[in-house]
């Protein structure tokens, strides 16, 4: 059951939840890295590995609605977006960014299904690869918290 851990932190139990996973493949030296942490950290909190779902899509652009396909045709509990979005010396950064972000909050509300958003976007790719283990680490605990909490408040 749904718990907390010294009164502050919930007690993540994956054993009986299904989670889907999009990965960008721009950047993909940092995307594969977010990758192997989230997927590692799944299954350390018990989520079975056959219950673990995983899709590649060329970028940040292309995630949502690789998400959405997955809320729509999959059984996941949640579904976790890998990306990297890296500035450039144009104003695209900011468009993708924007508009990654707005598509995988969007899909989340439409279909009542956490997405966890780890799409990093960072100034350069040292300070991408300095988060992607520990941001492909909270991914998967997020989407498990989440999981859980709809569970918990009566969410089917």
């Amino acid at each position: 059951m749904f718990g907390t851990d010294k009164g502050s932190s919930p007690l993540l139990d994956g054993s009986k939840l299904s989670i889907g996973i999009v990965q960008a493949r721009f950047n993909e030296g940092v995307t594969d890295a977010l990758y192997q942490a989230c997927h590692a950290e799944l299954l350390a909190l018990g989520v079975p590995a056959q219950q673990i779902r995983h899709v590649k899509v060329p970028g940040a652009l292309e995630v949502p609605l690789a998400l959405q396909a997955m809320a729509e045709h999959e059984d996941c509990d949640a579904l976790i977006a890998l990306g990297c979005i890296i500035r450039g010396e144009t104003y695209h950064f900011e468009l993708v960014a924007n508009e990654s972000a707005a598509g995988i909050t969007r899909v989340a509300l439409d279909y009542e299904t956490p997405v966890v958003n780890a799409v990093l976007t960072t100034e350069n790719l040292p300070q991408a690869q300095a988060r992607q283990l520990e941001k492909g680490r909270d991914a998967a605990r997020v989407a498990i918290e989440m999981a859980q909490l709809l569970q918990q408040i009566g969410h089917s």
